[in-house]
């Protein structure tokens, strides 16, 4: 390949693992909390129909993309109240949530099918946009995925150098000691999960705003899933979600090109080869767990576990 070529598929790379790893460190933030959603596809498809139709009404991207994360929030707070308040099933709530979130804005937007919005534009970073080889991958792209390059460090930061942090990571820990302390497990819980919410509902934003620039059913495509997955992958580590969504991101700009190039692969198995990588992952990441960890698994001590109200 040229190397021109190689530019423009690592810059895709990079697009296409902005919408993932927005997800993954919501999901991560949630389940860090200790509570499982494994309603992330609902939450990006319904975050990016809100980040749609706001942008399309009103003319901006930015108020669609605050639209998209309050979206994706609102929906998590739903999963927050049934498993926090009523105390239901984490894993058949978040599902539920998949299902809703799908199933509403594909209904909600399909008058719009087809119909485009304004949303983020690529621009060039002056200076560091002319660096050999990072400039043209990294320092020529949309906002959000400027964005998404603080996330990381943001999601990080949070976790290891603040006392809320620290709250979070007890609670989904050790809930009894983290109430032993003074603090309240359930209020915290609800916020990660919210919080994991709007990370959630900007990947969706993105997909509307930044990658397609209009609205179609089925925009989420699974990469919600993906996130999910990628999670474990990480071992629930910041740093580790930025590799394997760029790994996820090269897959997919990877197939994309091959279906523009007119190979003789059916279509139908390069569409698969994203998802076929999400289940060697999963693999992967058990036997590393088994074998590497002695079979002390990396994951949140009480994620899963409902936790009795107060009172």
């Amino acid at each position: 390949m040229s190397p021109e070529l190689i530019i423009a598929l690592l810059a895709a790379a990079v697009q296409g693992a902005a919408p993932i790893l927005f997800a993954t460190l919501g999901e991560m933030l949630s389940e860090k909390a200790g509570v499982l959603n494994l309603g992330v596809e609902g939450v990006m498809a319904l975050s990016a129909f809100a980040a749609f139709i706001v942008c399309h009404l009103t003319g901006s991207a930015v108020l669609g993309l605050f639209a998209g994360g309050f979206a994706g929030a609102l929906l998590c707070g739903l999963h927050a109240l049934v498993c926090q308040v009523f105390l239901g099933n984490q894993v058949v709530s978040g599902l539920a949530l998949t299902i809703f979130g799908v199933g509403l804005s594909d209904f909600l937007g399909t008058p719009y099918v087809g119909v485009g919005t304004e949303g983020f534009r690529q621009f060039a970073v002056p200076l560091l946009s002319h660096l050999p080889m990072l400039g043209p991958v990294l320092f020529r792209q949309d906002a959000m995925v400027y964005l998404v390059y603080c996330a990381p460090v943001a999601v990080w930061f949070l976790l290891n150098r603040t006392s809320l942090g620290l709250g979070l990571r007890a609670t989904g820990e050790m809930p009894a000691a983290a109430a032993a302390a003074g603090l309240n497990p359930q209020r915290l819980r609800a916020f990660g999960v919210m919080a994991g919410g709007f990370l959630c509902g900007l990947g969706g934003a993105y997909l509307s705003l930044a990658h397609t620039h209009l609205w179609s059913t089925g925009l989420s495509g699974g990469r919600g899933w993906v996130a999910v997955a990628l999670v474990i992958f990480a071992f629930w580590r910041p740093g580790r979600a930025v590799i394997g969504a760029l790994l996820f991101g090269g897959v997919m700009a990877f197939q994309l090109r091959l279906q523009a190039e007119g190979t003789n692969v059916p279509s139908s198995l390069l569409l698969m080869l994203p998802y076929a990588l999400t289940v060697i992952v999963l693999v992967f990441s058990a036997a590393r767990a088994k074998y590497l960890k002695t079979g002390h698994s990396a994951a949140p001590a009480a994620l899963g576990v409902n936790i009795e109200p107060e009172g």
